[in-house]
């Protein structure tokens, strides 16, 4: 089990989630960055799950839109479509300096509630682990409606880690860390370790995420780690480019202790 910092070079299956935000618009560098990280941990026969938004972001431009259409489901629909194929490909153009093949993976909330199709999905999952492809799970916008959406990709994340029984959650955002405050706010101070049950009330939620283009947010994030972190898998909150770091170990972003599975 990791239980700290020093053991994550130990873990042998990760899930990584990442924001649109951080992989679109002026940040669409980034895509490489976490590609460089998840390659390394493959190598080393890390079993790799990575949960990327992205989709709806990256259909925006062709659709003449610099946001997400506030209250048109239909177009936000439309644009999953366009998108998801747009981002697997970039994906793969990436991977493919690796000789490693990413495979789709699209849920809805209700795949997971079901014991059937939960047990469908880890079954699907596993065996891509076991043939080394990498798994990259997204939500199905192209289905979903707002009353069978996971509503953020942190949560599905979490379940996802909890699903595949991960060593490890990490989750990446524009912000390098929990704070205390909102990042940039007088007083504002960096938190490096939650221990598992720590209250956080007394935490005040800034945003996480920019550009309009994502749905999660700090409270998001939180709620996402403290699922997994119940489900026995240790969390850490961190920026897109601190991925290489995080997963060498490095004391960087907010760590959250796992109860004991």
């Amino acid at each position: 089990m990791v239980e700290k910092r020093s053991d994550v070079t130990a873990a042998m299956r990760i899930v990584v989630k990442v924001g649109s935000s951080s992989i679109s618009g002026d940040n669409v560098h980034q895509l490489a960055t976490i590609v460089d990280a998840l390659a390394g941990a493959h190598a080393r026969k890390v079993d790799v799950v990575l949960v990327s938004s992205g989709a709806i972001a990256t259909a925006l431009p062709h659709f003449g839109l610099s946001a997400r259409p506030a209250n048109d489901l239909v177009t936000e629909q439309a644009a999953a479509a366009v998108g998801q194929t747009m981002l697997m490909v970039r994906y793969q153009d990436s991977l493919n300096r690796f000789g490693i093949v990413a495979a789709q993976v699209l849920l809805t909330s209700g795949d997971l509630e079901s014991d059937a199709t939960r047990e469908n999905a880890k079954a699907a999952i596993e065996k891509l682990l076991e043939l080394r492809f990498l798994p990259i799970v997204n939500e199905n916008d192209t289905v979903a409606t707002h009353e069978i959406r996971f509503g953020d990709n942190d949560r599905l994340a979490a379940l996802v880690a909890e699903l595949v029984g991960a060593d490890l959650l990490v989750l990446l955002s524009d912000v390098d860390a929990l704070y205390s405050h909102p990042p940039g706010e007088p007083g504002a101070e960096m938190i490096e370790f939650v221990t598992f049950g720590d209250d956080l009330s007394g935490i005040e939620i800034g945003s996480i995420g920019s550009a309009g283009v994502g749905t999660g947010g700090a409270e998001t994030k939180i709620a996402a780690a403290l699922h997994a972190t119940h489900a026995g898998v240790p969390v850490i909150l961190t920026s897109a480019a601190n991925i290489g770091p995080a997963l060498s170990g490095d004391s960087v972003g907010t760590w959250f202790e796992a109860s004991s599975r």
